[in-house]
């Protein structure tokens, strides 16, 4: 039986103070707002080098071996989908840091800032997918043949009959 004067420490009054402290006033939206910042000029950036990247690609001469972006038998680019990627996992690394450091406002931003970024990391996976799949066999015409034309006239004549 315990006695009421006994120092448990799961006690109210027998807890020691945190000793992590929670950020105050507007430090966490403030953060959160600077790391949403610095994200979209890095995604700036990494916009740009895949245009240029995108570019280069496009007026490549064709005998250099390089792939080009368009025309049959031409590889999935895959660089869009991993940098998409790479930065989206960043940002969701940063989300879990900052919610399990207690910065809610900082990491719940993050939080949908990644979310965000899924969304061209998935769009860049089903175009570069979309470019892997061979090209559909071309159809052909029925293999059946028409009757001759037992008129005596042109085909053309058999044509509009219809026999």
């Amino acid at each position: 039986m315990t006695h009421p004067e006994s120092d448990l420490p799961g006690r109210p009054e027998g807890r020691a103070p945190d000793e992590r402290s929670e950020p105050g006033g507007c430090a966490d939206p403030a953060v959160g707002l600077l790391l949403t910042v610095a994200e979209a000029a890095v995604l700036a950036m990494l916009l740009m080098w895949l245009a240029l990247r995108g570019l280069g690609r496009s007026h490549a001469p064709i005998d250099s071996g390089a792939p080009s972006s368009s025309g049959a038998g031409a590889e999935p680019d895959w660089a869009p989908t991993i940098a998409f990627g790479v930065l989206a996992l960043a940002v969701a690394v940063l989300a879990a840091v900052l919610l399990r450091g207690r910065w809610y406002w900082a990491g719940g931003i993050q939080a949908l800032v990644a979310v965000a970024l899924c969304t061209p990391t998935l769009t860049s996976v089903s175009r570069a997918d979309g470019h892997a799949l061979p090209a559909p066999a071309p159809s052909t015409a029925p293999a059946w043949e028409s009757p001759p034309c037992r008129s005596g006239g042109t085909s053309d004549e058999c044509a509009r009959s219809g026999g």
